[in-house]
């Protein structure tokens, strides 16, 4: 069974908004955007770049495979992701669009967590969820999320969508991975293990 493992960059505050470009995402008046490169360093890029290596496919939601769409056939092809992000079969939820046409991108039809489900059930290897936020409270909401891959920034920006917006499901995580870069981004791989416990001191 394949894994759906969500990659996601968020500033200290939880905020996943527009890590990018200043006009990656400015909805609901959102003008943090491009927060993330002044915050990172290249430790964050060797975490990020080892996380598709068990992946061969993305599933997007309909924003970040536009922007994604926009940016990538026609980066620089000797960015050392720009063949990855090419190559890679790309699963685009939206109830919105059409027709897909970036390279190897297919349309899902149908209900989004169903046909997750069934993409989870088919041969291949993981497929990495990357920004998507309402995509990703979807699948949240349906304990679809096999692992969490974040890197958290030294950054606050006070406003945005966050990952873990009000109304997450309790769950508990259990660490695979943590550790710090040189920058101060704590990257870390976590798996969802039941509900949180509590108890008092």
């Amino acid at each position: 069974m394949r894994e759906i493992i969500l990659c996601t960059f968020l500033t200290l505050d939880g905020v996943m908004q527009a890590p990018g470009g200043r006009d990656e995402d400015t909805q609901h008046g959102f003008g943090h955007g491009g927060w993330q490169k002044p915050v990172s360093d290249d430790e964050v890029g060797t975490a990020v770049a080892g996380w598709y290596e068990s992946a061969d496919a993305m599933l997007l939601g309909r924003r970040t495979y536009e922007i994604f769409a926009a940016y990538w056939p026609t980066a620089d092809p000797d960015m050392p992701f720009t063949h990855r992000m090419n190559g890679m079969h790309k699963y685009v939820a939206s109830r919105t669009l059409t027709s897909v046409d970036w390279q190897n991108s297919t349309l899902l039809t149908g209900d989004v967590v169903d046909a997750v489900r069934a993409l989870k059930a088919s041969d291949g290897g993981d497929i990495n969820v990357v920004g998507s936020g309402g995509l990703a409270q979807t699948l949240m909401r349906h304990g679809l999320v096999d692992e969490y891959r974040l890197t958290v920034h030294p950054v606050i920006v006070g406003t945005g969508k966050r990952l873990f917006a009000d109304g997450a499901v309790p769950t508990a995580l259990e660490p695979v991975s943590v550790s710090t870069t040189k920058g101060g981004t704590v990257v870390g791989v976590y798996r969802p293990n039941g509900e949180p416990g509590h108890d008092s001191y």
